[in-house]
């Protein structure tokens, strides 16, 4: 177990479990100035979705008419805005690249370790698998947003509320599902307990509706990030697959080490760098490797094969993660914070 540290920029500091508990959000404060004329959603059209989009879907989560996911392979869309937008605001909002400042390096933490699960088989030791199950047997929450696949890779996000569904969930699916979407029509009322877990910029996404909407600061109670350098439009990437010869119908496990893409059974290969043509915009400008944000954040880097690298942001999570039914190593930090540093400087943003 290696001691807490800080490195780079992160505004995630005090927002942990329970965030905003109780609270309102803030409902009640003016709406952000537009930066052109029209409704809120031309203008996050034009000024986001057309360059920096993470596709996290927040601003689906926040939207109370029409704006949804109307495609995999690019940014939400709300096709019948001008009959149907109310120009409420809070698709700008819950944004986290409206005003966009890019978070890196390693951000707060309280401990790093190394961890894999006693009972739970998965990608990298099935970490985050346990965390959730683990969560859940100790009330913390009672359902969490996870993304399955179906047949053909193709990503789906939902609220996993037994063992059985996380369990169904695990393994890196390296495709955008637009997670937050899945809580679009969130009832405010009741004390359902939710955990999200997913990658930097759908953690950026929860924060903001959490600080923007009374719900998700109520029932939003765990938030797991996961490392991630870029994702892609699951279209492209079955494409490029494809293209390597690869029928993703046959794919039992995608994975990157050291600088490889590969993909199993069939055990091919090839350098992650030939996936730069299909890198979305919105990955392109984003430097958070580490989900800064986040309670917990996991990932492979850093540790030993079959464990993975978790980093214990919140404190109040510390017992908890030590208390996991699982085998713990130490962490190579250093490993974690190169790859982090890496990532700043093959998206600069200015």
């Amino acid at each position: 177990m290696s001691p807490g540290g800080k490195g780079g920029k992160g505004r995630g500091e005090g927002m942990g479990m329970g965030a905003g508990k109780g609270k309102r959000g803030n409902r009640g404060k003016k709406k952000p100035p537009k930066e052109f004329p029209g409704t809120y959603f031309e203008n996050l059209r034009k000024v986001v979705m057309e360059s920096k989009c993470s596709n996290c879907s927040a601003c689906v989560a926040a939207c109370p008419r029409g704006l949804r996911v109307v495609s995999y392979n690019s940014t939400p869309d709300f096709p019948e805005w001008q009959e149907d937008c109310i120009d409420c605001g809070f698709c700008v909002r819950a944004c986290p690249r409206w005003n966009y400042s890019p978070l890196s390096g390693l951000g707060s933490y309280v401990e790093a370790i190394a961890v894999k699960s006693k009972r739970f088989s998965g990608q990298d030791g099935a970490a985050v698998t346990e965390i959730l199950v683990s969560a859940m047997e100790a009330g913390i929450v009672d359902a969490a947003l996870v993304v399955g696949r179906d047949e053909n890779w193709k990503p789906f996000a939902y609220l996993a509320r037994n063992v059985d569904e996380v369990v169904k969930a695990s393994g890196t699916k390296y495709s955008l599902a637009y997670p937050l979407s899945a809580l679009k029509g969130l009832k405010g009322k009741g004390e359902e307990k939710i955990a999200v877990v997913g990658t930097p910029c759908v953690v950026s996404g929860v924060r903001k509706l959490q600080l923007e909407m009374g719900k998700f600061a109520r029932k939003v109670k765990l938030v797991v990030g996961l490392f991630c350098m870029e994702n892609f439009y699951y279209p492209d990437l079955v494409k490029f697959l494809e293209n390597k010869g690869v029928d993703v119908r046959e794919v039992e496990k995608m994975d990157i080490k050291k600088g490889k893409f590969v993909v199993y059974p069939q055990d091919i290969s090839f350098p992650v760098k030939e996936l730069d043509e299909i890198v979305p915009p919105g990955c392109r400008v984003c430097q958070d490797f580490t989900a800064v944000e986040s309670d917990v954040s996991v990932g492979s880097v850093g540790s030993p094969e079959g464990y993975s690298t978790v980093l214990v942001r919140n404190p109040a999570l510390k017992d908890f993660v030590e208390s996991l039914d699982a085998e713990f190593e130490e962490v190579e930090i250093d490993v974690v914070e190169k790859l982090a540093d890496f990532k700043v400087k093959i998206h600069p943003y200015s």
